[in-house]
């Protein structure tokens, strides 16, 4: 996954740091290209070397709040799961690797992963974790993040893919973090991913981490 540079998209992440009295916010806004580079070719090698194609389907974990059968017989009982195709998994196993060099996310599993109902749906849920924390702040911030993540990979034509690992393997899994989503936006026609990924911690661990928090402020992003 190649990393594409974007300014404004800097600018959104750095202005996703923000520290209030209850809790601080570190939140980061990237686009990849789907094209891979050399070490995750050998990586791809390896994800299909079991004799399984990059067409095959695999299901994924339902979205919070949402209840599947996961069973993939057709049982007429349960609602069926969701489900991915091994290349597309692949492409976000790649871009957790490249979003976090730290951590090795090769053996991660279909079920670490869940399909979004919709647009709609993320939105709500972005904002139920960040209006609170991130107050004036966020609300100048929500409608230019939206608009660059639509500038990147045009949205309504975009799959929406979530991360949702175990403490052990999750990346913001440490002590005094309060609650951590990961988004992927997947153009397929476009090959091309945005992950938003954010995280809320307690002020002292975040002071700790040494990560520059803006206050809550007046500011304008465009």
């Amino acid at each position: 996954m190649k990393l594409l540079e974007s300014g404004h998209l800097e600018a959104l992440s750095r202005a996703l740091s923000i520290l209030n009295g209850d809790s601080a916010v570190q939140g980061r806004v990237e686009s990849y290209s789907c094209k891979m580079a050399g070490t995750e070719k050998a990586f791809y090698k390896r994800f299909t070397a079991d004799g399984e194609t990059t067409h095959d389907l695999q299901a994924l974990s339902p979205p919070e709040g949402v209840s599947y059968s996961r069973s993939l017989s057709g049982d007429e009982d349960g609602v069926l799961c969701d489900t991915i195709s091994r290349k597309t998994l692949f492409y976000l196993i790649a871009t957790l690797n490249a979003a976090f060099p730290d951590y090795d996310f090769s053996m991660a599993k279909s079920s670490e992963f869940s399909a979004e109902p919709s647009l709609s749906w993320v939105q709500g849920a972005v904002e139920a974790a960040l209006s609170t924390v991130g107050g004036m702040r966020w609300r100048q911030l929500r409608p230019a993040l939206w608009a660059a993540i639509d500038k990147e990979v045009l949205l309504p034509e975009c799959r929406i893919y979530s991360y949702n690992p175990d403490l052990a393997s999750d990346p913001f899994g440490e002590p005094g973090c309060l609650w951590a989503f990961n988004y992927f936006f997947y153009n397929r026609k476009l090959k091309r991913i945005v992950f938003f990924t954010c995280r809320a911690m307690s002020p002292v661990c975040a002071v700790d981490s040494g990560v520059d928090f803006a206050m809550d402020e007046d500011e304008e992003y465009n």
